[in-house]
């Protein structure tokens, strides 16, 4: 079984941090009650979102550190959506993908646009593994301007439902079997698809080929279309093909058993300590005013108290409890950035990134 040192990686902190990434199932109430508030959290903001004083004056750049299709676009698109639609910004957001490098190239460009107020990012965990792998990117993180965690994404085992395999040891037995025929796809290298292959090889004694792609929508076609064996998708990218019946769950990497995936059990519970989680949080660049951060936290908590956001959390997965911004969340960025250290030097880089 994998360590500790392992698990707290993506699931464990302190104090506030703990309890967010040891969540639990029961988020219906609380997502009601955060909707119930949002159009009085609206009706008091002047505009929407936008309060009396610094508003942006051009559109706003939507950086996404991944591809297509994935989670992240997704939950931007969305959020693009949602702002245009409740009119709570005087210009534009424009969604721009910057997946290359495993969010490196994302990651460089926010850091180059220091001091620029017109520019936000929605991340995936590789804001914290990219920078720690590619020591030579220049980036430190640290460094950028917290605005708000929208969301705790979740994990799952997918195999194409053509596949005879219906459960945790049928798969172990199917990819050891395999060796490096067993094909496993998810998203760049040095990320969170790779952590969990490492994890997974790390836990049962397997030697699978992980190939990346540039985002997990792609990620998602490729299993369905028999070119791997496997992936370990956010539900968001998978549920599609699920619902359709292409795909099947084979296990949920989570504390509990989602709302969505009741018949789905979870790693922990089968008796393997593999739980992990992707924080979707919005960051700006280093040295943003004082005035615009402020403007967009409170941009982004009337969103992620919106009924309609709090509805796509509980559909595709998502743990949408607790609303983290500003210096809350820059403690939150530096305490995952510390265990995913610890994280990359148990299992060891080249396993991440496979090279």
């Amino acid at each position: 079984m994998l360590s500790e040192a392992t698990r707290i990686a993506g699931s464990q902190g302190t104090g506030k941090n703990q309890e967010a990434y040891m969540p639990t199932i029961k988020r219906t109430a609380a997502g009601l009650a955060l909707a119930a508030g949002a159009s009085v959290a609206m009706s008091a903001l002047p505009g929407g979102a936008a309060a009396q004083g610094w508003e942006p004056q051009k559109p706003v750049e939507f950086i996404i550190m991944a591809g297509t299709g994935g989670g992240a676009d997704q939950i931007a698109r969305l959020l693009q959506g949602l702002i245009e639609q409740k009119d709570l910004s005087p210009r534009p957001f424009i969604p721009i993908n910057k997946a290359g490098g495993s969010g490196a190239e994302a990651l460089r460009y926010l850091q180059d646009k220091a001091g620029d107020d017109h520019t936000v990012l929605v991340t995936l965990n590789s804001f914290y593994t990219t920078p720690l792998i590619q020591e030579d990117l220049g980036v430190d993180v640290t460094q950028f301007t917290p605005i708000g965690r929208m969301a705790l994404d979740t994990f799952l085992l997918w195999v194409n439902s053509d596949t005879d395999i219906d459960s945790l040891d049928g798969y172990v037995e199917a990819a050891q079997s395999g060796g490096k025929d067993w094909k496993m796809g998810g998203t760049g290298s040095g990320q969170e698809d790779s952590i969990l292959t490492a994890m997974l090889e790390s836990e049962f004694g397997l030697d699978m080929t992980y190939i990346p792609f540039e985002g997990g929508g792609t990620v998602a076609k490729n299993l369905i279309g028999g070119h791997v064996n496997s992936t370990v998708n956010n539900p968001a990218e998978q549920n599609e093909f699920w619902r359709a019946g292409n795909s099947r769950p084979l296990v949920q990497f989570t504390d509990e058993r989602m709302e969505t995936y009741p018949d789905v059990p979870t790693a922990k519970e089968l008796g393997h300590d593999l739980v992990y989680y992707m924080q979707r949080s919005i960051n700006g660049p280093p040295g943003m005013s004082q005035e615009a951060r402020d403007w967009y936290i409170q941009l982004f908590q009337t969103l992620y108290q919106s009924e309609e956001w709090q509805k796509y959390c509980q559909a595709e997965g998502l743990y949408c409890e607790e609303w983290v911004a500003g210096d809350e969340l820059a403690e939150f960025h530096q305490a995952q950035m510390e265990r995913h250290e610890a994280l990359i030097e148990k299992v060891g880089a080249t396993a991440i990134t496979g090279e």
